[in-house]
């Protein structure tokens, strides 16, 4: 019988795509701590000893970008000039101008609408104790762990990728890991029999013992698989903001409404909505309603009300779908001034969203689940 498996893929943040988006990100909480009022629309790609940071910024604050994107890249650790994109030396280029007026005359305080139309979804399961996909948390737990070692390791560059492969039974239940697939740029002196070895029981293993894996039990595990991985980075690859949005959300294991969160304000609702979206389906299945469940927003800009909430259990809750869009609808602000000041979200917290992912990190507010108890009292 042919196996029912799920993959899901991660990049650390020296991924090219990854340091566009946590380039604009850093720009973002630069321009939230001085104003945070600020409307940033902010899009960054990086190449070969170049990088292009671009967009619409509407602020009070000061910010020197091009001095940002620097620290930035700095610390993430290309600061080798034979990485050939070095913090010191790399070009930036800035072309920023002002938000669209036709745009701000949606979101602005009085009116308070959607920055934009669209749909957002959020996702949560019991597959995991933070409520995440099993093959989208491992791989990003994989993905922060060679970040890590990336950082002690000086035989190790920044560019890197991971990817899980997870095994399922005919109820949806976790059978087990069939496949880990690593793959890290290197120093040229890192021997390759060695590197396999160093990230195989410092990377693979602690992670997959972590959730209660053992990997011995691993039917296929592919480290650096082409062998030698040391032209990466920006100079390997283009890089630009906002191309990893599978990466950034639930690996597939969930849908995905196409918008972009890296360099966006929180009046975008392709980011407060998602984001919004995670906290209600995290907050159902904390509550025992469910033991898997996707949420949709969609909204018209200008609107401050969603044009549509839809819950979907697959199946599994213990009430049905619409008396949990419907508690939902009770219970949550959904406007985006609602959502806003719920989730706090005009602060300078995005930047480690970019560095180690957006969902399933302790301590990020839409990751809290104070409403459980009362979607609990109110079945």
């Amino acid at each position: 019988m042919e196996k029912r498996l799920f993959t899901s893929e991660c990049v650390t943040c020296g991924h090219p795509d990854k340091v566009a988006d946590c380039i604009s990100d850093a720009i973002l909480d630069a321009c939230l701590a001085q104003d945070p009022n600020s409307r940033v629309a902010c899009e960054t790609t990086v190449t070969t000893n170049f990088c292009l940071i671009c967009g619409e910024i509407t602020t009070k604050a000061n910010v020197d970008y091009e001095k940002v994107a620097r620290e930035v890249i700095r610390s993430i650790g290309y600061t080798n000039p034979a990485d050939n994109f070095d913090a010191d030396t790399v070009e930036i280029l800035c072309k920023i101008h002002t938000q669209s007026a036709d745009i701000a005359l949606g979101t602005n305080d009085e009116v308070g609408g959607a920055g934009d139309q669209g749909m957002m979804f959020g996702g949560a399961c019991t597959q995991t104790p933070e409520l995440m996909p099993l093959p989208v948390a491992l791989s990003r737990a994989l993905a922060n762990r060679l970040t890590q070692c990336v950082e002690s390791n000086d035989l190790l560059r920044p560019d890197g990728k991971t990817q899980v492969s997870v095994e399922f039974d005919e109820q949806g239940n976790v059978v087990g890991i069939d496949t880990v697939v690593v793959s890290v740029m290197h120093s040229a002196d890192f021997e390759m029999s060695e590197l396999r070895r160093y990230i195989r029981e410092g990377v693979i293993a602690p992670v997959l013992e972590k959730y209660g894996f053992d990997i011995n039990k691993v039917a296929n595990i592919h480290i650096n698989p082409t062998g030698n991985f040391v032209i990466g980075g920006p100079n390997g690859d283009t890089g630009l903001t906002g191309r990893k949005i599978i990466v950034d959300t639930y690996g597939g294991y969930f849908s995905h409404g196409g918008g972009a969160f890296s360099g966006k304000d929180p009046t975008k609702v392709d980011r407060s909505g998602a984001y919004m979206a995670r906290y209600m389906a995290k907050n159902l299945v904390a509550a025992g309603l469910a033991t898997q469940v996707e949420v949709q927003l969609a909204y018209a800009i200008g609107v401050a009300e969603p044009v549509s909430v839809r819950v979907n259990s697959y199946g599994t809750g213990k009430i049905a779908d619409e008396e949990m869009t419907a508690l939902l609808r009770k219970h949550c602000d959904l406007t985006p001034g609602g959502i806003i000041r719920k989730l706090q979200l005009r602060r300078p917290i995005y930047s480690p969203t970019a560095r180690g992912g957006h969902f399933g990190v302790e301590n990020m507010p839409w990751e809290q689940t104070d409403l459980a108890e009362t979607l609990k009292k109110s079945m």
